[in-house]
């Protein structure tokens, strides 16, 4: 008999039986880790499928109990709103009134859901007429410290609606600390904020325009979103929100950016959320379409690569199905 012709520890000893690699395994995908965007719409008995998002609906108020239902049964318990307004302006006022889409959706959600944790995204561009996510200038640009004001007014309304957590997107310097005065200001010092911290002006963001009908008239969102080249700017883009108050930081798009997730995570051991953007959602569904991957097997894997980076909690459009295959492995 020889020895020394393999290593003292031969790793794929480990990995012969499921049990065995059970045992074992680092990271554990749960149901409970997801949080599913939603869009509401105007309308009643609206049920519309984004085009360009396969099993993504625009929702109008009245479907949401139903769909929120759904989700508590799959053990998918928190939701990332996004409203459509009805109108239009160029001070997207539809985003701060007591009456608009967002406020309505959260409070039929608390009434009627009382057990999902309803989160609202606080941003301008799905509600102005150009399709920015501020007050713009003269000149055209996005005025970062006079848009502070729409969406302070914005977070305090979806507070007063009953938002559990608000959630800003806009990439204005500054916001988190002012929507966190305006908030303690009217009394919700128990809301949290999700700061969008940092999030990238990325290519991956085209079928979310197409489902939230927010893409800017003119121009392009790199004059505030963050360039793809940058890493340590998102890790100090982290650190800004952090002290001016955020209770969650996020990275956006996830995919792509793993790398800046993990060195946010592990910098601040902060809780930190992972948005699985709208284009990494179509690529998946186009190519299993196709027949091309085993979505299941994909999609999770997806998934389980944003909580090992360090996600704590993963925005996803695969949400359902993820927690329906999760509940089925575990059947197994």
């Amino acid at each position: 008999m020889q020895y020394g012709s393999f290593p003292f520890y031969r790793p794929r000893r480990m990995r012969a039986t499921e049990v065995a690699r059970q045992l074992i395994r680092e990271t554990e995908l749960s149901e409970r880790d997801f949080i599913y965007p939603v869009f509401v719409r105007p309308g009643k008995g609206e049920r519309r499928e984004v085009p360009s998002m396969p099993g993504v609906f625009q929702l109008s108020v009245d479907l949401l109990a139903a769909e929120m239902r759904e989700l508590l049964r799959l053990g998918v318990r928190a939701v990332l709103l996004f409203g459509l307004p009805e109108h239009k302006d160029e001070c997207g006022s539809e985003a701060y009134s007591d009456e608009g889409i967002v406020q309505q959706a959260v409070r039929a959600i608390r009434a009627q859901a009382p057990d999902m944790y309803v989160i609202t995204d606080v941003c301008m561009c799905e509600y102005t007429s150009h399709g920015h996510c501020g007050k713009l200038t003269d000149a055209g640009e996005v005025d970062n410290d006079a848009t502070l004001e729409w969406l302070a007014a914005e977070a305090v309304s979806h507070a007063r609606a009953g938002a559990h957590m608000v959630a800003p997107s806009d990439m204005m310097d500054g916001r988190v600390r002012h929507l966190r005065a305006a908030l303690d200001a009217e009394g919700f010092t128990h809301v949290p904020i999700m700061s969008y911290s940092t999030k990238y002006a990325s290519g991956f963001y085209g079928p979310f325009r197409d489902a939230a009908e927010s893409a800017p008239s003119f121009g392009d969102r790199r004059a505030y979103q963050m360039d793809p080249a940058n890493a340590a700017e998102g890790v100090r883009e982290a650190a800004l929100d952090i002290a001016e108050g955020a209770d969650v930081v996020m990275v956006k798009p996830a995919l792509s950016y793993l790398d800046v997730l993990h060195r946010v995570k592990s910098e601040f051991a902060f809780p930190t959320v992972a948005y699985n953007v709208s284009g990494e959602y179509a690529m998946v569904k186009a190519a299993a379409q196709n027949g091309w991957i085993d979505e299941q097997r994909v999609v999770l894997e997806l998934l389980t690569s944003m909580k090992r980076a360090g996600a704590d909690m993963i925005i996803t459009y695969h949400a359902k199905d993820a927690a329906r295959w999760l509940r089925e492995r575990g059947r197994a």
